[in-house]
């Protein structure tokens, strides 16, 4: 056993969540452990959907093209009453202009940890499984002190530590910090099952019914797809059998065999804070929620990258500690906006309540197919398919700038960088630059990146309507917009908020 091993990050679990944490913190060349009492990878399926936004972190990280080989993807929502269909919704039509992934991306849980898995050991971080937390204290010197039960690894140094071990979280429950929610009382079922039929092919299939649900995703293969329901009465009577009855009964759907069965309840819980002093939470160990819109994977994901690249900002001098506060300050009203949403859907699914049953009764049966006809047309605005993607995120960049707006939210500032069709490949670098876009003042524009030590780039065709032609922009690191000006003030608009960030 090695008695210590010092680093500036220690990561708790190697699922999707800590995996991308420890890639992005390697990538950002930021010294990393990660642990994991598990001996390898998840085999089993489990989260299986990743959204536009998740995408374009892989772009930035360098493995979209892996995922785009292996991924199957889905550019339609089939939603439909018990045996009947309602038209299909065209998810691209939808993302037009909005993001170059402009599908749901299909590739289980699994095959994303073993992406990352062997992305991480290419920049030279292995995960050390086998080794559970046991402990964890803050020495005399600030730092952390974590002690394992692996057999190679005994006692871990740090500087920080980041909980990304799941819902039931040691790192959490070592900090006392509350898990509040809820647990619904229904249970689902899943099953990952083959040569299924009476569903689209190619498409994510959403049926309800008066005392059912049926989620279905596309897994490629033999007419492969993952079902997901609901069975009423109690839980010990859900079975394979009983799910298999309730869906050819009420669906007509029907399935040979199944890689994977499993019943579970659903969870809807934040924790009480994202950080407490060195200590971070991440993805389920930080909030946990019904798989209704196929968002729990892709939530992880994002937190381990803002997360990482505020560290990678600490770390490097560049920002305070105090600047870590903005993870939480960013990432837990994202967590809380999903879980309440995805409950309120998942009671509206789930619920015996009379109205509830009649809602799903009639308005479902003949409102739905109405408004699945509509959407395309009346919608020229892509908002539905940016909330679904987690592409329309808006973060306050500082406190003082949510207090100066007065809680209104801006075009650009505080979202992602809206997607020019020619900007993105710059993001790649994870780094602080300066954007220009339109006919501008480029040699005074060059001056503020040499000032300031940023890369500046310029994009003389501006073809998305968010970008102000003649605008310049600040973008962080994980490409969200920090800041906007004019070429003649951006040394000082731009300064100021650097300024900021380094003495929070």
């Amino acid at each position: 056993m090695t008695d210590t091993v010092e680093t500036d990050v220690l990561v708790v679990g190697a699922g999707p969540t800590g995996l991308m944490l420890a890639t992005c913190l390697a990538a950002l060349g930021v010294r990393c452990v990660i642990v994991d009492g598990k001996s390898g990878p998840t085999r089993e399926s489990r989260a299986l959907v990743l959204q536009a936004r998740t995408m374009e972190v892989y772009d930035q990280i360098g493995l979209v093209d892996r995922v785009l080989a292996e991924a199957e993807i889905a550019s339609e929502i089939v939603p439909g009453f018990e045996r009947r269909r309602f038209r299909a919704i065209n998810l691209q039509r939808l993302a037009t202009g909005t993001t170059p992934y402009p599908h749901l991306y299909v590739l289980e849980q699994s095959r994303n940890e073993r992406l990352l898995v062997d992305h991480l050991q290419g920049l030279g971080t292995r995960v050390w499984w086998s080794h559970r937390l046991q402990s964890m204290a803050v020495t005399a010197d600030g730092r952390l002190e974590c002690v394992t039960d692996g057999d190679e690894v005994g006692v871990i140094r740090a500087r920080f530590c980041a909980g990304a071990d799941g819902a039931s979280s040691a790192v959490r429950e070592m900090m006392g910090i509350p898990f509040e929610g809820k647990t619904n009382v229904r249970t689902f079922y899943v099953a990952d099952a083959t040569h299924v039929a009476g569903l689209p092919a190619d498409a994510i299939n959403l049926r309800f019914g008066v005392d059912d649900f049926l989620l279905a995703f596309p897994m490629g293969g033999q007419a492969d797809h993952r079902l997901l329901g609901v069975v009423r009465g109690p839980a010990e009577g859900v079975t394979e059998d009983s799910a298999r009855s309730t869906l050819r009964r009420v669906f007509e759907v029907t399935y040979g065999s199944s890689r994977w069965f499993s019943t579970y309840r659903v969870h809807h819980r934040v924790a009480a804070r994202f950080r407490d002093g060195p200590v971070f939470l991440a993805g389920d160990a930080a909030h946990v929620h019904s798989p209704v819109g196929a968002q729990g994977m892709n939530t992880g994901l994002q937190d381990a990258h803002n997360l990482a690249c505020k560290i990678a900002d600490v770390v490097a001098g560049r920002a305070s500690d105090a600047y870590l506060d903005r993870y939480s300050a960013e990432r837990r009203p994202v967590a809380r906006r999903l879980v309440t949403t995805t409950d309120a859907m998942f009671a509206m699914i789930t619920s015996d309540r009379r109205v509830a049953r009649a809602l799903r009764r009639f308005v479902v049966r003949f409102a739905a197919p109405i408004g699945a006809s509509l959407v395309p047309r009346v919608v020229r605005s892509p908002r539905i398919f940016e909330y679904l993607s987690q592409t329309r995120i808006h973060y306050w960049m500082t406190e003082q700038q949510r207090i100066a707006a007065r809680a209104r939210r801006g075009r650009v500032v505080g979202r992602r960088l809206p997607w020019n069709g020619d900007n993105y490949e710059s993001l790649r670098t994870m780094t602080w630059q300066v954007h220009g876009y339109g006919a501008l003042d480029r040699r005074a524009l060059r001056r503020v990146g040499v000032r300031l030590g940023l890369r500046v780039r310029f994009f003389p065709v501006v073809r998305n309507r968010r970008l102000r032609r003649g605008a310049c922009y600040l973008v962080r690191p994980d490409g969200f917009v920090a800041a906007e000006s004019r070429a003649e003030h951006a040394h000082a608009d731009f300064a100021g908020h650097l300024r900021q960030i380094a003495c929070a």
